[in-house]
């Protein structure tokens, strides 16, 4: 039995942000370019909930983020204050883990098939690393725990902030089918478009696409789609993790 924990850090850059300046406690933040007054070029980098609630979302053009919100408040990264933050919480999680993968500067998978007996136990373990980060560094975080790194990761998006989701071996594809097909990680906008035009809307419908035709359609990436779709993922949790810009 595997047992993979996903972590993701709830809308990182806002909320440390919002950490080292209470006042901007509850107000849409939006880090990211300058906005210059709804004429500036670049894009978002992350966005508070807050923020989110109009519409606003991570890669969005700031101008049309200042279109959807001009009453954000808009800020410049500052690594400086997020990277530390991201170092403490790694070691924490890491600490509690089998094996450690960071994916990012705000997310991590957790092999942890050694130190729970079941999912119930896993679940439990969870909640105490979520309380572990609040309490030692005041960030939230969500929980992903599925029986592999692709059932953990859509996981832990689908309750947030804060949120902890639980997907037993023999719940996954209940779990799974009912969703849009654009939750598979690495279905973009234009995959996402050529399987409508086919009429495959959700994951059940994917699932049950023909692995061939998915293959002639797509290539060796048809094959995982079909895998992803029916929740297999025998890729393993990887020590070793090379920052990205």
């Amino acid at each position: 039995m595997r047992v993979i924990l996903h972590v993701d850090l709830d809308a990182f850059y806002p909320s440390v942000e919002t950490r080292e300046h209470p006042e901007l406690k509850g107000k849409p933040v939006v880090v990211g370019a300058d906005p210059k007054g709804g004429t500036g070029r670049g894009v978002v980098s992350s966005a508070s909930y807050e923020a989110r609630k109009f519409g606003i979302r991570s890669a969005m053009p700031i101008s049309r983020a200042w279109r959807l919100c001009p009453d954000c408040i808009y800020l410049r990264p500052h690594f400086d204050l997020y990277v530390p933050a991201s170092n403490v919480v790694m070691a924490i999680l890491k600490s509690h883990a089998d094996k450690f993968e960071q994916g990012g500067i705000d997310e991590a998978y957790l092999d942890i098939s050694n130190k729970v007996k079941d999912f119930d136990e896993a679940k439990k373990f969870a909640k105490c690393l979520m309380e572990e980060v609040l309490d030692k560094e005041r960030l939230t975080c969500s929980i992903g725990v599925g029986p592999n790194k692709l059932i953990a990761k859509i996981a832990s998006d689908y309750k947030k902030p804060y949120g902890l989701t639980v997907v037993k071996p023999d719940e996954v594809r209940d779990f799974l089918f009912p969703m849009k097909v654009g939750k598979i990680p690495g279905v973009g906008q234009k995959t996402e478009q050529a399987l409508r035009e086919l009429n495959i809307e959700t994951i059940r419908d994917l699932a049950s696409l023909a692995p061939d035709k998915l293959t002639r359609l797509f290539g060796v990436w048809g094959k995982r789609l079909h895998d992803e779709a029916n929740g297999i993922d025998s890729s393993e949790v990887i020590e070793g993790y090379e920052t990205k810009s």
